[in-house]
């Protein structure tokens, strides 16, 4: 799942080679974090937010019924 989320992210993205992925597992969910440079932050997740409520829709649907919930964030990384 991971797979798909960095294609998806890395569409958008410019700096490619500066994005970062945190993930950690929780009880019931898989949480991963996307660290993305200052400029790249709007395109990934787009006006009103639709790029990132899309991405979050399709790795939902391609989720198994029966694994954790992924749940994706998307933050400007630190310098």
């Amino acid at each position: 799942m991971l797979d798909l989320i960095k294609y998806i992210v890395e569409q958008f993205a410019d700096k490619k080679d500066e994005i970062e992925y945190k993930v950690e597992e929780k009880d019931n969910a898989i949480e991963v974090t996307v660290l993305l440079d200052e400029s790249d932050m709007g395109k990934v997740i787009g006006k009103q937010g639709k790029i990132a409520k899309a991405l979050r829709t399709l790795v939902r649907c391609a989720t198994p019924r029966d694994s954790k919930k992924y749940v994706i964030e998307i933050e400007e990384k630190q310098a």
